[in-house]
């Protein structure tokens, strides 16, 4: 439990500290460098931070489901860790994803909400689907069984992100704007570059807390494990 204590937690100052010089410098390229948008002005600057915050979140999803599948494959509770946490830090995500998504809906449509919307309401679907992950899980006290019945749950789930994803951008009626999309003609180069390094730095301040958070929980459970080792060995002494 040391050495994955130690695997989890090394690297984590130099991540932590390009995450925070990424983000600072995505952002201030945001309010001094980009242009305001010519139809949406000063709001439209949400996008780098409501796009960045989606696709990263979308990828924590699969990335779960892949660790999920790598502890269905070996067995090893390290890849239910890594499958867990991905999946955990990207649902606190998701819930930044929709206050900001109804913030630019709110300013740029006049409503917080539209139902008739597919990637606003596709994005719902994925958040409620992994909002059952953890109940579900913690239903389950055997740690074998929770393990792997996690797995499949963010096997399955993590499958389903990619495809509801196509699905959605093969919608023929939508109203959301493929800002990303070619037939838009694409973003102007200082947009495009501003949108690249949010986009580093929310991937990289994902990967700060994922393996923040990793090292924290390894720590505890190798924590607990000494104590009960400790009141094993207090208990045969005791007998004896």
């Amino acid at each position: 439990m040391t050495d994955k204590t130690q695997v989890h937690g090394r690297g984590l100052r130099r991540l932590a500290f390009a995450a925070t010089i990424t983000l600072i410098g995505a952002f201030a390229m945001v309010f001094f460098w980009t242009p305001n948008e010519a139809d949406q002005g000063f709001i439209q600057k949400i996008f780098y931070l409501h796009v960045p915050l989606a696709i990263v979140t979308l990828c924590g999803f699969v990335a779960g489901g892949i660790f999920g599948f790598m502890q269905l494959r070996t067995g090893k509770r390290v890849w239910d860790l890594r499958s867990y946490v991905a999946i955990h830090l990207s649902l606190m995500l998701a819930v930044a994803v929709l206050i900001t998504g109804a913030i630019w809906a709110k300013a740029s449509w006049g409503h917080w909400w539209v139902w008739d919307e597919p990637v606003l309401v596709s994005f719902l679907v994925v958040f409620l689907l992994y909002a059952c992950y953890q109940p579900l899980r913690f239903a389950i006290e055997d740690p074998e069984r929770q393990a792997r019945y996690a797995a499949v749950f963010a096997v399955v789930a993590g499958a389903f992100v990619p495809i509801n994803f196509a699905a959605v951008r093969l919608a023929q009626a939508y109203t959301h704007p493929r800002t990303l999309g070619t037939t838009t003609g694409g973003m102007p180069g200082s947009m495009m570059l501003t949108f690249l390094i949010s986009m580093l730095g929310m991937t990289l301040l994902f990967m700060t807390l994922w393996k923040f958070e990793l090292t924290s929980k390894s720590a505890r459970m190798r924590l607990s494990s000494i104590r009960r080792r400790i009141a094993r060995e207090t208990t045969t002494e005791q007998a004896a």
